[in-house]
């Protein structure tokens, strides 16, 4: 699975225009929010159009996307159980 969090975190990092920031600064297991990464309501947001767009992921549910927006690694596992394509 670490190819599919290398490349989530790739596109976390263009979605988001996170231009200072390279794949090896973002820890798998740190947090996405908060006092991890730093993203907000509007990179959640972005984040959901980049999850439906690229894996055919619907989330609906704000507390689905809370929890699955925990850190790469539980990104990453949620997008390998739910992917559509």
């Amino acid at each position: 699975m670490d190819n599919l969090q290398d490349i989530l975190k790739q596109q976390i990092i263009d979605a988001l225009n996170l231009e200072e920031i390279e794949i090896s600064d973002i820890e798998n297991d740190a947090p996405l929010f908060g006092e991890g990464l730093g993203l907000d309501s509007i990179d959640a947001l972005e984040l959901i159009v980049l999850l439906e767009r690229n894996y055919g992921i619907k989330i609906k549910d704000p507390a689905v996307g809370k929890e699955i927006f925990k850190s790469v690694n539980v990104l990453a596992d949620y997008v390998s159980k739910n992917r559509t394509k």
